[in-house]
């Protein structure tokens, strides 16, 4: 291919990417195409971060009182990092999370940029589960019930005395002394029930032939919930239909059954924060029900085994979320730090909970002390004010380029427009990749730094080309050695940014990465544009006509000769 021909291609790429460029940075104009216009001006939206937009603040308590005191913060910190996986899979761009103390209180700070909903977000977190080996306490617990029920016992046996002796009130009794709210409220009132409606327990004793209408059952009646003294006041039907009124003076029997799961077992100390990995497994070598899988780490591998060593034939419960899961029978020591959570699961409740789980179970436990939603600190106004600034100072840019280096200026100008609409191209279209890029006021202070960058680079490189037009070379010439000689220039000084970015990449923290990144960005952006699209553009438009006016190329500079 003959060098003009490739000149020609060359330029007809560029005023391509320009023309998609500036599609992609404006969709507004797409709407002149029918078929596609609304929708890809809906989906090409920047995201704007929480200063810009607004968005959710949610400030969660950490309870770490079952963590020793010396591994608190790093406790603490791998919460931090489960929340931010859990944030970034959810797909919210520029979250701010953070740990900070209020009062002697640990406090997780969690900024949602964009996100309107509440109750959305505080779901978000939630599903974030909390996952804890529990083991039995039901014999320390069973002394102390014994103790209780004994006392209970011979409550009931002095109510019964009193009951027994003549003129009783059984009305003021049951009020006075049951264990029951609603049978004391209504004096032991339980109304008209049906054979069946009652426990077992209680049927064979309401539903007797020979225990008559107005008359106390002569003995204490126990059942698994507890005792009760019984009066028969009322009789209606019989056979199936028959039903009586009774009341009542219930005293509840305390029984390990009756409690919540969360108090029958304690705290052991593993949890979350040991889990290495969760998987689909089943049992019965493939045969059998799923189930999910844990490894753990080395810590939770030695706690592992100290529980099971001392739990053998009682059960070690496995809560996530504070829920009950399964209860499995230890059988004997466990010292590979691998355990099973079984259970009447179906594959697609198995296969979640390992999701869940490998997308991080929480250390600690988390509670929502305060929420808020955040106006945009800027405001529409204060947004389009700013913008309106930058466009101000683009065109006082362009204007100074067009009349100090003249038609090198306006080649400038216009990869100065182009790279700016290629960069806000590239924030538009993040949104379709893995990493989308959320813009924020910290971003737009790069994206208007880097303009300034990419500016400075034509400066170098047209200096460099009035340079050799002084030593009267032709004008194609001299613009390739003022483009060849400026290159180390240009390198070097955007390598220099780059590396400075980086590093505020992997320092920074919250919006001072977001400044990085758009800044590396334009960086980068601004090597392209100044080496290859102005080069290109201005092989292609200076021709035969330049070698005759080169005061419209540039304008002249004297060289000093040094020797006089």
């Amino acid at each position: 291919m003959k060098l003009r021909d490739r000149i020609r291609w060359n330029f007809f790429w560029v005023m391509a990417l320009a023309i998609v460029s500036v599609a992609l940075a404006y969709p507004a104009i797409l709407k002149r195409i029918p078929s596609i216009g609304s929708s890809v001006e809906d989906s090409l939206k920047i995201n704007l971060g929480l200063d810009l937009q607004g968005g959710i603040h949610l400030e969660y308590k950490a309870d770490v009182s079952q963590i020793a005191s010396g591994q608190r913060g790093a406790a603490l910190e791998a919460a931090k990092a489960v929340i931010e996986r859990r944030v970034n899979a959810f797909g919210v761009g520029e979250s701010v999370i953070e740990v900070s103390k209020s009062g002697n209180e640990d406090r997780i700070i969690v900024e949602l940029p964009g996100v309107k909903d509440v109750e959305q977000a505080k779901k978000m977190l939630q599903e974030t589960p909390f996952l804890e080996f529990r083991e039995s306490q039901d014999d320390t617990l069973q002394k102390q019930f014994d103790v209780n029920n004994a006392q209970n016992k011979a409550l009931v046996s002095q109510v019964f005395d009193k009951v027994k002796q003549p003129g009783a009130d059984f009305a003021a009794l049951a009020k006075e002394n049951s264990q029951d709210s609603a049978s004391r409220d209504k004096g032991g009132d339980i109304d008209f029930v049906k054979k069946g409606a009652l426990s077992t327990d209680l049927d064979t004793v309401v539903f007797k032939d020979d225990f008559k209408v107005g008359t106390v059952y002569p003995d204490v009646v126990e059942a698994s919930t507890g005792w009760f003294i019984i009066k028969k006041t009322d009789e209606r039907g019989s056979g199936d239909t028959r039903e009586v009124r009774i009341s009542v003076i219930p005293f509840a029997k305390q029984t390990i059954q009756s409690l919540p799961d969360t108090e029958r077992y304690k705290v052991t100390g593993l949890s979350g924060k040991n889990l290495t990995s969760a998987s689909v497994d089943y049992q019965g070598q493939g045969f059998g029900s799923p189930q999910v899988a844990l490894k753990f780490d080395s810590e939770g591998t030695k706690l592992f085994a100290d529980i099971t060593k001392r739990n053998i034939g009682k059960p070690l419960a496995i809560f996530l979320d504070s829920q009950l899961l399964s209860a499995p029978t230890v059988q004997s020591e466990i010292t590979d730090g691998r355990a099973v959570i079984t259970g009447n699961f179906t594959l697609d409740e198995v296969k979640n909970y390992v999701k869940q789980l490998n997308e991080g179970a929480l250390p600690v436990p988390i509670t929502l002390v305060g929420q808020q939603s955040i106006d945009a600190s800027l405001g529409a106004d204060a947004l389009k004010s700013s913008l309106f600034a930058g466009e101000i100072g683009l065109l006082a840019v362009s204007i100074f380029m067009v009349l100090y280096y003249r038609f090198l200026g306006f080649g400038a100008v216009f990869a100065l427009f182009v790279y700016s609409a290629m960069l806000l191209a590239i924030f538009r279209l993040s949104a379709f990749t893995p990493f989308p890029i959320t813009l924020t006021l910290s971003g737009i202070a790069g994206f208007v730094l880097s303009i300034g960058i990419a500016v400075d680079a034509n400066v170098l490189i047209f200096e460099r080309t009035r340079e050799e037009l002084a030593y009267g070379k032709p004008v194609r010439k001299a613009l390739e050695e003022g483009f060849n000689r400026a290159w180390p220039s240009i390198r070097d000084g955007h390598f220099s940014t780059l590396i400075t970015t980086v590093v505020l990449m992997i320092m920074g923290t919250g919006f001072v990465k977001g400044f990085a990144v758009i800044l590396a960005l334009g960086v980068l952006l601004s090597l392209f544009t100044a080496v290859v699209l102005v080069r290109n553009f201005l092989r292609f438009v200076v021709s035969d006509w330049a070698e005759k006016r080169p005061w419209l190329l540039v304008a002249p500079k004297k060289l000093i000769d040094e020797d006089k």
